[in-house]
């Protein structure tokens, strides 16, 4: 028996560690007697199990929703033990399996969740000792500790003293409440009498809504601890520790309708504060944990961290009042059970060992290890590791190629450039001593008889067309250099407001290139090519090496330079 409900325990444990989110219920209570006798219209309508719908023929505010989908929607017709049932009970009863929970009731005045919270805490008690009798085979130890946060101040439920208590930061524990009392249970009956005993000293007030209205926040903590009996005394046993909380806040209140004054009038304040500060840190717990979360903002929050995002399963029961003059409120409450149903909880079984069976799971944890570092490691990952390294030799091999080929096509590279800047040099003589054979000594005359005539100037003897001299041959522009020293002769002897009568050479070297200007004659082409195509040829050359000295190591830019100067002087040969 022991060790089927071990596994039971395990089984429900292993479930528990998953992340989950809170499960949100709404509860709509019908219209009280307050209400009837106003004639108040009902609002809300629960249309299915899962959603509620705004219902106003008037519709004032349409830009917000009217529907709204939770984990569990319940009606007015429904019962305390069907909501236990259907919502709660799973979650409540994860603390005898050593998970943490905790059940909420939120909403605002007079809409039922005290009612609401004592018929679930009379059902979680009943079925909690309902399974201790059922597993005799575990031994089970219960506490139970009550408080309630009344103008932010912490009072023990459980003792007459009305002296506030302090909170405390444990390490392990988190923030406890100093000199809270604990009570050890005997039975279901004696946990029956201590929450009558709270019942009475909770602080409640009457308003104009509500007679019996809370004005505290109460907290009840049932704490459960279990074991097998059959390893109790033997030094190696385990214990499964967790506690449940039943949380019945105080209700949210509007001072005008409440006609809240004195000491009314303070209370709501700090319940509408403490309340605010819970709705933030569940605004911000649902957008994913970003940034700063204020739980010190109030003690509410700061005594309910745990069960807020954290190693607990939680359910929240949102309460409605369906009057319309409670919409407002109503939908508030709506909009934080949107924002709860977002937060995510990681709620783990809390296992607490004995020293001597700590040890032991120590020694068998260092065994385990020791064990897998003496194991030679499987064949199989040796063969993979050896196929992995012959593949990186291939690909070492492969690029230790690739690099001896580009070194040799880089060195060939710049031997062509070196040929090529040898051949420009020796050039420049040849084409320096071709320029003095013919000075500029052209002459601008008097008047054009028109601007494609023909230039005809004479000089030593010697007639010119087009700036070339009838009978010599375009091989006086065989190099470069000697194309780009041919200029233009201007005449500026006839003053600025005179037109410039002198005509321009057809070649004019302008930002390092050869542009012709000259007509379009029979002599624009001597010799097998243009002098627009041996200017061209003269670009590409220039690029070619440009392209060589950036870039050495390009292959492709050496073969363009090789098929430029080819291209160059076999046009200067013909």
């Amino acid at each position: 028996m022991g060790a089927i409900a071990d596994e039971e325990l395990k089984r429900q444990g292993t479930m528990a560690e998953r992340e989950e989110k809170i499960l949100v219920l709404v509860r709509l209570r019908p219209l009280n007697e307050k209400e009837i006798t106003k004639n108040e219209v009902a609002d809300w309508e629960c249309i299915n199990n899962s959603t509620i719908l705004y219902r106003n023929s008037l519709q004032e505010r349409s830009g917000l929703p009217t529907a709204y989908s939770y984990d569990r929607v319940f009606s007015g017709e429904c019962s305390s033990k069907q909501v236990y049932d259907e919502g709660t009970k799973e979650i409540a009863l994860s603390v005898v399996s050593g998970i943490n929970s905790s059940i909420f009731a939120y909403g605002q005045t007079s809409s039922g969740k005290t009612y609401t919270m004592s018929a679930i805490t009379e059902y979680t008690v009943g079925d909690i000792y309902d399974y201790i009798q059922r597993h005799e085979e575990r031994a089970f130890a219960l506490k139970f500790s009550a408080m309630e946060i009344y103008n932010e101040n912490v009072r023990d439920l459980l003792s007459n003293d009305t002296t506030p208590l302090r909170l405390m930061d444990d390490p392990e524990r988190g923030t406890i409440v100093e000199k809270l009392t604990e009570e050890k249970l005997d039975d279901r009956n004696h946990l029956r009498k201590l929450l009558s005993i709270c019942e009475a000293q909770r602080k409640i007030g009457e308003t104009s809504l509500n007679e019996q209205s809370s004005r505290s926040h109460q907290i009840l903590k049932l704490t459960i601890e279990s074991s097998a009996r059959e390893f109790i005394g033997k030094g190696n046993s385990s214990t499964l520790s967790a506690s449940v909380f039943f949380i019945d806040l105080a209700g949210s209140e509007r001072a005008s309708q409440a006609n809240s004054a004195g000491t009314r009038l303070k209370e709501g304040c700090h319940i509408n504060r403490s309340l605010l500060t819970l709705g933030n840190v569940i605004r911000k717990l649902s957008n994913g944990r970003q940034g700063h979360i204020n739980y010190r903002d109030s003690k509410l929050t700061r005594i309910l961290q745990p069960c807020l995002g954290g190693n607990a399963r939680t359910t929240i029961i949102c309460t409605l009042s369906p009057a319309r003059t409670h919409v407002e409120q109503s939908r508030n409450t709506l909009l934080f059970a949107s924002c709860a149903k977002e937060v995510s909880t990681n709620a783990q079984v809390n296992v607490v060992m004995s020293d001597k069976a700590l040890v032991k799971h120590l020694q068998k944890e260092l065994a385990r290890l020791e064990s897998e570092l003496r194991t030679p490691a499987p064949t199989s990952s040796s063969c993979n590791c050896s196929v992995i390294l012959k593949k990186k030799d291939l690909q070492i091999e492969k690029m230790e190629k690739e690099i001896r080929v580009l070194s040799k096509q880089r060195n060939l590279a710049q031997s062509r450039v070196e040929d090529l800047l040898q051949i420009i040099g020796n050039d420049q003589p040849l084409a320096k001593e071709e320029r003095s054979k013919y000075p500029p000594l052209w002459k601008a005359q008097d008047k054009w008889e028109d601007e494609d005539s023909t230039l005809q100037s004479s000089v030593n003897g010697h007639y010119y067309t087009n700036g070339v001299q009838n009978g010599d041959e375009v091989d006086d522009f065989e190099s470069d250099d000697q194309c780009k020293e041919v200029q233009c002769i201007e005449t500026e002897e006839y003053g600025a407001n005179r037109r410039l009568h002198s005509h321009p050479s057809p070649y004019v070297f302008r930002n390092g290139h050869i542009a012709n200007h000259g007509s379009t004659g029979a002599n624009s082409h001597q010799n097998g090519f243009s002098n627009g195509n041996l200017g061209q040829r003269i670009q590409d050359v220039q690029r070619s090496i440009d392209t060589l000295v950036n870039d050495p190591d390009n292959p492709s830019s050496w073969d363009d330079a090789s098929s430029s100067r080819t291209q160059l002087f076999t046009g200067m040969s013909r």
